[in-house]
């Protein structure tokens, strides 16, 4: 069958599991829901070489349709057939005649071939039957066939119709009557259409790792390997190797490792076939369904009571086993897989949303159309760049502030560490197993076979340290383009996301030069105080809570405050490594051959993009830090070090995180000159990121204004321009992740986030029958849970309106977990499962910042936001841990800084919390605390 229609599907809107569940591989599917109500429903399932693709038409309210469209692939100027599946409920039909004649009008003035089928719930079988006549007559005005003149229905009557014009069909068959199935019976039958161009197989090569095979595996390598080594040490001191050498043992154990896998598992050419949406049928599931269906035959070729029952027992047998395989494989699925919420989320939404299209690149773009295409934009931004440098090269002021040398000689990194097998080992077990097609074995048999071949592998990440190069295969990315939204349009290269991948091993060797460089960092003080990106104790959440701080203080005391997020182009993309090598060398003070490592490390680089298993040109890396990799964030952060420097000039409040950047200043709308400071403070981090070859996308930087609003209006009012950016207050921005109001009350953030919690909360619903409730938890925490705690440190001290509406989606993922009603008291049930209330998970997490922040375990910016509790004499409350609250003067703006509610929420607590000595400890004792608050 390569297209089959349904009618009353009994489907709601966004409800696709059951559909899913019912297509096979290699076929898409597509339903139109009821609007109101329950029942009725139509859908269809197709084979995707049909090039199908469903229209939307207005809707009717007699009837209900969905219509596809089969277009001529080889003529787009030929107009597309269109199959139409249509229910028409019982009732009056004075409005149905009507619409149905508008409707099939409408069809045939803008086709040449149209067929209708479905259930009319009209009795055709009989001549004299008036909505008979009068829906015969509509047809015969129109021009439109009805095929069908025998009984569809098991009260003998014909109610199931097919409707044709323009195109004839053959071979119509109706089925007897299945009483399990339907009380209407099955119609086939076949048209013919234009030879459309089926996809051609698409091939590709892979190997079956069986248990056997490891264990050749495991047996044939360290032999292989271990050639390698010996072969280094005969040649003299393994830490004296030149490039040529380290390149030829890195070649030697990739190709080794090749050779072992292709004996033991060789590569085979295997057609692609689509991903199963039901995986979890297997072997034993078609057998039981393999005897349903014979002894069904045998009831319906004899007739006997004896055989029946034996069929219903089979059949009852078969989807029990069902269930419980179904259920069975979404346990392991998901206990597999619950630290990993994309795979997660890419489960659930095979089951639950539409498949009528299959999101892919199309074959029309090429590996090369996308290296030219991600060439191209890198190079006009440069030249872009290159531009207006003389103009931003006459500001001395930035230039020196750039090459500020900062560390003492005795404080510099000359060399890196060689590492111990010990660490390399926990470094190689910590990494996640991910493959791209440069490694030479799958990454979890690599990390399983390592305490086999431990020499060579230890020798190569040594050799690259001590000796400062880099191994040229180390040096070589794949690019995978990536649609950023399902919207976009997939014909356009520029609504591509390029993720590049690189050797699984030159990700540990890049991860344990990381760890050095972030230690010699963190030793000399050397990292910006107030960058956040990739750093321990530091966060999108702890950067956020400073810069509302210090936002809400100010408008607490009845200042403006001004924030503005600069965007960058491509930023990790056009860093230029001359001057990332300076800033390596007179910044941060990496010298000797820890430079030398870094020269290599950025030197010779090259990337390709492959699609559709090809693969493009090679294109040398001339510039920016390399995408995917481990170093990569690290480098950007040391390239970006002076833009701190430039702005403290000005006096100006910053935070950055990676390439965001963003500036706020508070003033009075009153005072002179008041946003000079700002004006000359982006003049200058414009032209210093000219000269760092960075550009500035003004027409995407953002301007939000908070406070008091006459204060705000007297800014407003002035329209002051600063440097470009035009001083118009967005009603709301997104600032990490999170939406920022003109009133700081978060509203948008949780409008969106209840938005998107309910969403995944609806599919999570749709499967709940087929999960069991451990398995059902760990995805309400994986969808709902970590998005309500995401940055919920920024609520404290919200309105109760405010908190309600996150509450709603807790009191919510519960009924739906725990299947209970929906008028059925919450509390009791959140009590149940340990979970504390949105308010209380609030407190939870100030309070557990506040701990951290009270033991070196927070940023520096966050800590210098508590002061500690000294009384004036001695006294008994001096050593209680108490902190001191700050006096405020609105408790909207001031009261619900981090810097009030911390000290306030903290002197709550008792002493045997406050006085916790490890953070576990604090942890377990603060939930206790808190618990017996909310429900005691």
């Amino acid at each position: 069958i390569s297209l089959l229609s349904l009618t009353e599907s009994w489907l709601q809107q966004e409800d696709y599991v059951s559909l899913n569940e019912s297509t096979p591989s290699n076929y898409l599917n597509h339903h139109i829901a009821r609007s109101t109500g329950r029942g009725g429903g139509v859908a269809t399932i197709f084979h995707s070489d049909l090039l199908i693709s469903p229209l939307q038409i207005n809707s009717y309210s007699s009837f209900e349709h969905l219509i596809l469209s089969f277009p001529n692939p080889d003529c787009k100027t030929v107009k597309p057939l269109l199959f139409v599946v249509l229910y028409r409920p019982p009732g009056p039909y004075s409005e149905f005649l009507d619409q149905i004649s508008d409707f099939l009008s409408d069809l045939v003035l803008n086709t040449d071939k149209v067929i209708v089928v479905g259930d009319f719930n009209i009795h055709v079988d009989i001549e004299n039957d008036s909505l008979n006549v009068a829906f015969s007559n509509i047809l015969d005005s129109i021009g439109f066939t009805q095929r069908i003149h025998s009984s569809t229905h098991s009260c003998h009557h014909t109610l199931d119709l097919v409707l044709t014009y323009g195109i004839e069909c053959e071979e119509i068959t109706i089925f007897p009557h299945n009483p399990v199935l339907s009380d209407h019976f099955l119609i086939t039958f076949e048209f013919f259409i234009t030879e459309f161009s089926r996809h051609e197989s698409k091939f590709h090569y892979s190997r079956s790792l069986s248990d056997n095979a490891v264990a050749s595996f495991k047996s044939t390598v360290p032999s292989l390997l271990s050639s390698a080594s010996q072969r280094h040490v005969a040649e003299g001191n393994i830490f004296s190797s030149s490039p040529s050498q380290i390149d030829a043992l890195v070649h030697h154990v990739n190709s080794s490792l090749r050779v072992a896998l292709d004996d033991v598992a060789p590569l085979k050419k295997k057609v692609i076939r689509d991903r199963k949406l039901a995986p979890w049928f297997n072997s034993h599931l078609r057998a039981l369904k393999q005897n349903s269906r014979k002894l069904e035959r045998t009831w319906r070729s004899t007739h006997h009571e004896e055989a029946y029952l034996s069929w219903k027992n089979s059949l009852v047998l078969y989807k029990n086993k069902l269930r419980q395989t179904r259920t069975a494989y979404f346990s392991a699925l998901i206990e597999e897989n619950k630290h990993n919420p994309k795979f997660l989320f890419s489960t659930v939404a095979k089951l639950t949303q539409n498949h009528s299209s299959e999101p892919s690149i199309p074959l029309a773009l090429s590996s090369n159309d996308f290296m030219g295409f991600f060439t191209s934009k890198i190079n006009s931004i440069r030249n872009k760049i290159f531009s207006i440098l003389p103009n931003a090269i006459s500001s001395s002021s930035v230039s020196e502030a750039a090459s500020e040398v900062t560390v003492e000689p005795h404080l510099c990194l000359n060399r890196f560490d060689p590492v111990e097998l010990s660490e390399l080992s926990k470094i190689l077990a910590s990494s996640k197993p991910s493959t791209c097609i440069l490694d030479p074995i799958p990454t979890k048999l690599f990390k399983d076979a390592f305490p086999l071949v431990t020499a060579p592998i230890l020798d190569i990440i040594n050799l690259s340290l001590v000796n400062g190069y880099v191994p040229q295969d180390f040096k070589v990315a794949v690019i995978k383009p990536s649609l950023k939204k399902p919207s976009l349009d997939p014909d356009d290269p520029m609504n591509y996301r390029p993720i590049s991948n690189l050797p699984f091993l030159s990700k540990v060797l890049e991860k344990i030069v990381a760890i050095q460089v972030c230690e010699h960092l963190n030793t000399n003080a050397l990292f910006e105080e107030f960058q956040s990106g990739f750093r321990e104790y530091h966060s999108t959440e702890t950067a956020l809570v400073r810069v509302t701080n210090d936002i809400l203080m100010a408008s607490d005391k009845n200042l403006v405050s001004v924030l503005v997020l600069l965007d960058l182009s491509a930023a990790f993309d056009t860093v230029d490594h001359n001057v990332l090598l300076e800033r390596l060398e007179h910044v941060v003070g990496i010298k000797g051959t820890a430079l030398g490592w870094f020269k290599s490390y950025l030197s010779d680089r090259f990337h390709f993009v492959n699609v559709h298993d090809k693969s493009s040109s090679y294109s040398r890396v001339t510039c920016g830090v390399p995408q995917g990799s481990v170093l990569g964030p690290i480098l950007f952060t040391i390239y970006m070090l002076p833009i701190g420097k430039i702005i403290r000039q000005h006096g100006i409040n910053f935070h950055c995180y990676a390439d965001d950047t963003q500036l706020y200043l508070s003033i009075n709308p009153d005072e002179p000159n008041r946003l000079g400071r700002l004006q000359a403070c982006l003049e200058d981090i414009k032209n210093w990121m000219t000269l760092n070859f960075l550009l500035l996308n003004q027409d995407k930087t953002e301007v939000l204004i908070f406070g008091p609003e006459i204060q705000k209006r007297k800014l407003l009012s002035q329209s002051p321009d600063l440097n470009g950016i035009t001083l118009i207050s967005e009603n709301k921005v997104r600032n990490l992740g999170v939406i920022f109001d003109q009133d700081m009350s978060f509203k948008s953030q949780v409008k969106q986030v209840c938005r998107i919690s309910f969403f995944h909360l609806r599919n999570i619903a749709k499967i709940r029958s087929i999960l069991s409730r451990s398995d059902a938890e760990k995805l309400v925490h994986a969808f709902i849970t970590s998005r309500l705690d995401y940055c919920n440190s920024l609520l404290s001290g919200s309105p109760q309106n405010v908190v309600k509406s996150l509450q709603l989606v807790q009191n919510a993922a519960a009924r739906v977990l725990m299947r209970i009603k929906k008028r059925d008291h919450i509390s009791p049930v959140l009590a149940s499962l340990h979970w504390l209330p949105v308010k209380f998970r609030i407190d939870f997490k100030i309070l557990l910042l506040t701990y951290k922040a009270l033991n070196n375990q927070a940023p520096s910016y966050i800590s210098d936001l508590i002061v500690p509790y000294v009384p004036n004499r001695a006294l008994r409350s001096q050593t209680a841990g108490l902190l001191v609250v700050p006096r405020i003067s609105k408790i909207r703006m001031g009261g619900r800084s981090f810097s009030y509610q911390a000290p306030l929420l903290w002197n709550q607590l008792p002493a045997l919390v406050r006085e916790a000595d490890t953070l576990s400890t604090f942890k377990t004792r603060l939930k206790t605390f808190l618990f017996d608050r909310a429900y005691g």
